[in-house]
């Protein structure tokens, strides 16, 4: 069965950019089609790529400049590239910094199409199915975000052991749901544990089950978390935290694919992935010796790093969004909105505690606001003793240069949390208009480009 995608095609002849287009088209792809490699890069900010097909001689950046940026921007994006006669030593070049196939002109519309198929097949689930279940437990408009879950899409389809880091309460638990929902794995049991909540013996018991009167409390045999998840998936959250002695029992687990229950005389075969977590920096609690190298090099294989709340502003206005409509489904009642001046406060508060904060923050607004509106009152009674201040890591550039790109990035995030609207992006900078636009237009910016 041929797999469908979303393709994202950068060729300098629009004739032959509208002829590739219909061909894709009329196989079932989505395509996107940029005449040059800057206007394809800002297509992929709101354009969800499965396949980039370019040319490799184009005015400014050319072919080989685009797939060095997708190198950096989307690494597990794989890149057809066209060739003309001639070129096919800059092709093989090309190849050797990441693209996965040149084609020469003229193209041949079956072998292109065999090509992308290719493509698609290795890179896994599609973007259109992954969106499809992440967008029901996460939101996100976050680049940061996007790239990780453009990570997260790769590995989902494979039963490779993912470690998720992050600070506490930036979702690694719903992150691990999303991998589990996408993965073939998706219909079994998706079971989670705290490895850090229950002292060592029961934690052994709950997760490798126990036989009958193998201790005390042990009135009837039980089967454990990871026999309960036999062919679905086991998140050991806050892995960090697991007992010395357990980890080599856990490594054990992991490396013969069979459980001992306590009390029992023989092992059994366990068929699940693990997905598992934590806070910690784990390279500092293994030098501690608190945790043991052979296992982390187990469960992090590839490892997924979830951005703080602070490094993705822009997704504080949905998130917020997001718990009222939650709310108000849960108990029946017409959802409640901030007031504007309200929303500017949240947007601009640091959230040391992340999305578990500001959803602890949002339902606390909800309980003690009468009306529909929220005011900005009661979220600064919420947020009383919290707002924290941003720290910026120096960047050796000239001073010049490091100025601009800061005042640039800073008004750029203004936008993106303001879904584009200048009015409320000139008052959180504290500056009038009229010199909100000036700035706008001295560093290139258009406000249009973040409206939702």
């Amino acid at each position: 069965m041929k797999r469908k995608g979303n393709i994202l095609l950068v060729d300098d002849d629009p004739g032959l950019r509208r002829l590739l287009a219909l061909r894709l088209e009329g196989a079932g792809h989505t395509v996107a089609t940029a005449a040059d490699a800057s206007e394809g890069l800002r297509l992929l900010e709101s354009f969800a790529a499965d396949c980039a097909i370019t040319d490799l001689r184009m005015a400014g950046m050319d072919g080989i400049g685009l797939l060095e940026c997708l190198g950096h921007e989307r690494p597990t994006l794989p890149v057809i590239v066209l060739t003309a006669h001639g070129t096919i030593p800059e092709a093989v070049t090309a190849t050797q910094r990441g693209a996965l196939d040149f084609l020469s002109k003229p193209i041949d519309k079956d072998i292109l199409l065999e090509r992308i198929d290719k493509a698609l097949t290795q890179a896994g689930l599609s973007s259109g199915d992954w969106r499809e279940i992440w967008q029901s437990r996460i939101v996100t408009r976050s680049p940061v975000m996007h790239r990780l879950l453009e990570e997260a899409r790769l590995v989902a389809d494979t039963d490779t052991s993912v470690l998720i880091t992050g600070a506490s309460g930036t979702g690694k638990e719903v992150l691990a749901r999303a991998l589990h929902d996408a993965s073939p794995r998706g219909r079994a049991p998706f079971v989670a544990i705290n490895c850090g909540a229950m002292p060592e013996q029961l934690l052994e018991s709950e997760l490798f089950g126990h036989e009958k009167g193998a201790f005390t409390d042990a009135k009837q045999a039980q089967q454990g978390l990871f026999r309960s998840a036999e062919g679905g998936t086991v998140f050991l959250d806050e892995i960090g935290d697991m007992p010395i002695a357990l980890q080599v029992k856990l490594l054990r687990v992991l490396q013969e694919r069979e459980v001992r229950p306590v009390g029992a005389q023989r092992s059994l075969p366990v068929d699940v992935r693990v997905v598992s977590a934590t806070h910690r920096d784990l390279a500092q609690t293994i030098e501690d010796g608190h945790f043991r190298e052979d296992l982390y090099y187990r469960l992090a294989v590839v490892t997924l790093g979830l951005p703080t709340l602070r490094e993705r502003p822009e997704d504080i206005a949905p998130l917020a969004r997001h718990f009222l409509d939650s709310i108000a489904a849960r108990t029946g009642r017409r959802a409640k909105v901030y007031a504007p001046d309200a929303m500017e406060l949240l947007s601009a508060h640091d959230w040391p505690g992340n999305i578990r904060q500001l959803s602890n923050v949002v339902e606390q607004n909800v309980a003690l606001t009468r009306g529909h509106v929220i005011s900005r009152q009661a979220v600064e009674n919420a947020l009383t003793g919290q707002a924290g201040r941003r720290e910026r890591l120096p960047v050796v550039q000239p001073l010049a240069e490091a100025r601009d790109a800061f005042v640039r990035d800073y008004l750029i995030q203004l936008l993106r949390i303001t879904e584009g609207n200048v009015a409320r992006s000139a008052r959180l900078a504290k500056r009038n208009r009229t010199e909100f636009y000036k700035l706008l237009n001295r560093h290139q910016v258009d406000p249009g480009e973040y409206k939702s």
